[in-house]
């Protein structure tokens, strides 16, 4: 499933000098096993699906952790057999740009794929926003509800380790 197919970039506040948080994610339980994930800023946004045979949400929590953490690039698939979603994370300094492509089998090389959105955050936007998504899901669902609709575990552990390691970020950036 896809939704709108355009490229855009973050805004910029001139007031306060950095970018404004726009980033949209979404997490939404759609039937035993199945997960609709919405991404998007502004006008721009894709739709993309999630099925609990790979581990979905822990690959994308592990993945921003990651960043996070100071890697280069980072990746996180989700499997909707037979097509898949790739979300490619590249970060340069404090800034992310993030591809997420189309693939028919999830096997395929990224050159195979059609990219369906894109974008370029801070590290902090894309932390809060995927932090932000998953505390509403747990909110929303409750761990046991989840586990039942899901078909496995809410990704607390990752969920944890994502915020603890975005908390060390913000201090070391002096943001508290």
């Amino acid at each position: 499933m896809q939704a709108i197919h355009r490229s855009t970039s973050g805004t910029h506040d001139e007031a306060r000098g950095r970018g404004l948080a726009h980033l949209r994610l979404t997490w939404v339980l759609s039937g035993r096993g199945w997960a609709d994930c919405i991404v998007g800023e502004n006008e721009a946004e894709a739709e993309v699906t999630a099925s609990y045979l790979t581990a979905a949400p822990e690959d994308l929590l592990t993945a921003v952790t990651r960043l996070i953490l100071g890697e280069a690039e980072c990746r996180a698939q989700f499997e909707a057999e037979p097509t898949a979603f790739r979300w490619i994370f590249h970060r340069e300094d404090a800034n992310v740009s993030i591809r997420l492509l189309e693939l028919a089998h999830s096997s395929d090389d990224d050159s195979a794929g059609s990219e369906i959105w894109s974008t370029r955050q801070s590290v902090d936007v894309v932390a809060r926003a995927v932090v932000r998504c998953f505390d509403g899901v747990v909110t929303e669902y409750g761990e046991s509800a989840y586990r039942s609709k899901w078909g496995g575990h809410f990704p607390r552990t990752e969920l944890e380790t994502l915020r603890a390691a975005w908390r060390a970020y913000r201090w070391g950036m002096g943001v508290q």
